[in-house]
Parts: structure tokens; C-alpha cells; sequence
């Protein structure tokens, strides 16, 4: 990582906790966000028998010439919260940004009768901890003069994922989550966005050979995304964006125009024909595909540009 002219760094002033920014997609965001001039909280918790990661990262951060302090709650713990919002104006005096990284996928496996408690537990993380984390940052998030929340959740959340229905419930329970609050925290003028990064992670890596990663997917190639949604300029709130590989989109559910509705049951069928009209607009049917269509978009026009 370089330090960048700080006169060009949009988020100098700022101070933003990462959560489960040891390694991947959050040591990335967290990079990112210092490199444009924030200091972070690098959450991470430890691990027994492991390296501490969250401290790896902030030293390469301070290394780089940025402000960084390690802090190590494990999330789903219910002071976590109080925890990270007290690293943060310990160390720097005020809290202006929120990236709700950490989660967990849980294991991959269709649903079964013993899915109902996977889902419980993959809930405690991925959106359970997340709301307990920004009830108590919240005060501190208020009286920021430019607060920022971003939620990274993921496509599964959007149009499901084959053998990871936890998982899939979770992030579409954080998309709605972070929709609510960015009406719910316009007044106080707290923004919040999502992004669904696709990325060579830790986290994919059972479903991904190592050797024929495209070095296209690493994770800081998403990165700047995040650095934009939560920059202080920025005026964009309730917003879902998605992206990896240098390409990114954004998200929005769509809906026909609709019609008089059939009272006969033999009519809906001919009735659900007449609802299209979406033009460019369209859906996937699972995480996988929006990927694929994703990727082919993105090589064809790297292919056609040379880029």
C-alpha cells in the first residue's frame, strides 16, 4: 500500500471502524480507506493458535504512513459494540464511518430439517451482531458531521444461492436491514449503502480452484467502490451497488406495471405473459448466474477495450 498526496485524499478527518478486516475483503476496504486518508479501528477477533491479524493490518497501514489501532471483539459478543465505538474515540476523538464487514457463510449443504438452527446461527452474525454493533455506535455515528454506514452483503442475498440458504437469508436480511435504515437515518443525515462484492476470498475459496483465480477478482479491485461509499461527498443514501473484477453495477429491484388482476385462476397464466416490458432490466435466478453474466460483460468489454 502507498500513502497517498494528502491533498487528495477525500477521506482525511474521517475515522472508520472495519469489522473482520484481518484478511480479504475487509484488510482490503480497510487499506483502501486509509490509503484516501482514513484512520481505522482494524477489527478482527483472535484466534487461537493464529496470528492477530487485525493488528498485522493496521501496522502495514501505520507502515504506509496512515493512522490505524487493532481491536479484537468478536463480533456476535453483545458489548462488542460498545467495544469498537470506545477504540474508536479512545484512539482519534470521533466516529464517522462503519463498514459492516464480518460474516460468515456457513456450511454448504441443501436444506435439510436441521437447516432452521444453521440459519440461526449464521443470523446471530451476519445480521443479529450487525444491528447490535450500529445500536451502539449510533450516538457517535450522530454527531459526525458526514456519518457513513456500508453494509457488504453479497448477490446470494439478492437472488438466492444453491446449498447456502443461511447464508442467502442472512445478506437478504441485511439488504432490507440497511434499505430501512437509510430512510429511517436520513434526518440525522447517517447514509447507508451496500455493496455485494464478488472477490477471491478466504471465504469462497471451497468453491473456487486456487490456480485458476483471475487475478482480476482480488479483493482490492472492489475496494475503491467502498472508499466511494462512505466518502463525505458523497450524497447517495439507500442505495445497492454490486461489482468485482474492476466492473461495477448497480442494484435495483424492479417490477412490471402490472394489470387488472384475473379473477378466473385459468386466466393468471396468460396474465403473467403480458408482464415484461422490462427493456434492459432482468433478474437472475441464482448468484452463480448473475456472476457468470457479470464476468462475460466484463471480459467482453475488456476484451473489446484491451483493458
Amino acid at each position: 500500500m502507498q500513502a497517498s498526496n494528502p491533498s487528495q485524499r477525500p477521506l482525511e478527518g474521517r475515522v472508520a471502524i472495519v469489522t473482520g478486516a484481518g484478511k480479504g475483503l475487509g484488510a482490503a476496504f480497510a487499506r483502501e480507506l486509509a490509503r484516501q486518508g482514513a484512520r481505522i479501528v482494524v477489527n478482527n477477533r483472535l484466534k487461537p493458535g493464529r496470528a492477530d491479524e487485525a493488528a498485522a493490518v493496521a501496522a502495514e497501514i501505520r507502515d504506509a504512513g496512515g493512522e490505524a489501532v487493532a481491536e479484537h471483539s468478536d463480533i456476535t459478543d453483545p458489548q462488542a459494540g460498545e467495544r469498537l465505538a470506545r477504540a474508536a474515540l479512545d484512539a482519534f476523538g470521533q466516529l464517522d464511518i462503519i463498514v459492516c464487514n464480518a460474516g460468515i457463510t456457513g456450511p454448504a449443504a441443501r436444506f435439510s430439517p436441521e437447516g432452521p438452527a444453521t440459519i440461526r446461527a449464521v443470523m446471530d452474525t451476519n445480521l443479529f451482531a450487525t444491528a447490535d454493533i450500529l445500536a451502539a455506535c449510533q450516538p457517535a455515528l450522530e454527531a459526525s458531521s458526514a456519518a457513513r454506514v456500508l453494509m457488504i452483503s453479497s448477490s446470494a442475498g439478492l437472488y438466492g444461492v444453491r446449498g447456502r440458504a443461511a447464508y442467502a437469508a442472512s445478506k437478504g436480511a441485511m439488504n432490507a436491514f440497511a434499505l430501512t435504515l437509510a430512510d429511517e437515518w436520513r434526518k440525522p443525515g447517517i447514509l447507508v449503502n451496500v455493496l455485494c462484492p464478488y472477490a477471491a476470498t478466504q471465504m469462497t475459496a471451497d468453491v473456487s480452484r486456487p490456480d485458476e483465480i483471475d487475478p482480476r477478482l482480488l479483493p482490492e479491485h472492489i475496494a475503491p467502490a467502498a472508499a466511494w461509499l462512505v466518502s463525505p461527498d458523497l450524497t447517495r443514501t439507500g442505495e445497492i451497488w454490486l461489482g468485482g473484477a474492476g466492473w461495477l453495477r448497480k442494484v435495483r429491484i424492479v417490477e412490471t406495471e402490472g394489470g387488472p388482476m384475473p379473477q378466473a385462476l385459468g386466466a393468471f397464466d396468460a396474465f403473467a405473459e403480458t408482464q415484461s416490458g422490462l427493456e434492459t432490466a432482468r433478474g437472475f435466478p441464482g448468484a452463480e448466474p448473475a456472476f457468470a453474466d457479470l464476468y462475460k460483460t466484463m471480459a467482453r468489454h475488456s476484451s473489446e477495450t484491451g483493458t
